[in-house]
């Protein structure tokens, strides 16, 4: 879960240089996959409307394999249909997967590594070729049931936090332990860093962080502590279900928001997903990675402009792009092809 960026730009990353894929233009792209809190109301009408021959069959066959009437919640759902988390993670993982059909087929769209912000992963992982699509929906679809389930046993909550380190923020969590679990579950930004954990305990961090010096403390719109410890006892259920699907070695490059750092395997990103239920998002590495291996290209595949933000303040002077609207990927796909006929 993450807000929109407010963070002033970061200095360039010390990282050691990812081996990746040789680029296959001048500016490779890096592609983008939000995750959970991207979702809105109507997020595939435009896709149905203007792209239909590729959004319609995907989103059926997609309804169709999670018994889930995804075509009309991702259209006509309200977002109080959309509030759901089991309902919430397969409805966005077939949008964006969507979005990125409509990219490949109408602009040749070929990025030179993906990558995808927590949920966003699965998404970038089909993208890459290791997981099959339906595969990778039916996975998110147990996701949310599981993740659901912590949100009925266990009063949690998440808050971002704004305009202070993330140091100070996990010294806050710190201190904020005697009124329960905190932890720091997204580093977005340098002035943005999620936390997580029990209601009182997340309420007294907050407070801590703002006599700190946060600019303010916001509360996220979700029942569950994601990405904290009070999510590992997932991992066991979670970990078997991982493991009833084939996983393949990437055919592009795949940065993990788990580790900030590049998948080597199929087998590598099984086991990340296992843990990325009960680790923090680390953005900010996944973005420092990509400017030491050369990306200057930011696109943003599937609802909302959040990464696009945090791509502007973490790499400054980089191209970034998003697809929050058809006119959008309209634009994109006209590049794409410009560029395609340009590497030919």
């Amino acid at each position: 879960m993450s807000l929109p960026s407010t963070a002033p730009p970061s200095g360039p990353s010390n990282a050691p240089p990812a081996v990746v894929c040789a680029p296959r233009s001048a500016r490779p792209v890096l592609a983008m996959f939000p995750g959970q809190g991207s979702q809105r109301a109507g997020m595939a009408r435009d896709l149905v409307r203007f792209h239909d021959a590729i959004a319609v069959p995907l989103l059926e066959r997609a309804g169709r394999t999670l018994g889930l009437p995804l075509a009309e919640i991702c259209t006509t759902g309200t977002a109080e249909e959309l509030a759901a988390t089991d309902i919430t993670q397969p409805a966005l993982v077939a949008t964006s997967l969507v979005v990125y059909e409509v990219l490949r087929r109408e602009g040749r769209f070929a990025p030179g590594a993906v990558t995808g912000h927590s949920l966003g992963e699965y998404t970038a992982l089909v993208a890459a070729g290791v997981l099959d699509p339906l595969d990778a929906l039916r996975l998110v679809r147990v996701r949310g049931r599981l993740m659901a389930g912590v949100s009925e046993r266990t009063a949690g909550g998440m808050a971002a936090v704004i305009g202070l380190a993330a140091a100070q923020v996990e010294a806050a969590c710190r201190d904020a332990s005697r009124h329960g679990l905190v932890e720091v579950a997204n580093y977005n930004e340098r002035g943005q860093t999620v936390v997580s954990g029990e209601a009182p305990a997340v309420a007294a961090a907050c407070e801590l962080a703002r006599a700190r010096g946060a600019e303010r403390t916001v509360p996220l719109p979700v029942g569950a502590p994601f990405h904290s410890s009070l999510m590992a006892g997932l991992e066991a259920e979670f970990g078997a279900e991982l493991s009833r699907y084939r996983f393949t070695d990437p055919h592009t490059p795949v940065l993990s928001s788990v580790t900030g750092e590049w998948v080597r395997s199929g087998e590598h990103a099984r086991e990340l997903l296992r843990r990325q239920l009960a680790s923090p998002v680390r953005w900010v590495d996944v973005l420092s990675a990509a400017r030491s291996a050369g990306f200057t290209d930011f696109v943003e595949v599937g609802p909302g402009r959040v990464l696009s933000a945090f791509a502007r303040h973490t790499a400054p002077g980089a191209t970034v792009r998003s697809t929050n609207d058809v006119r959008r990927i309209a634009t994109l796909i006209h590049e794409s092809s410009h560029r395609e006929k340009d590497i030919s």
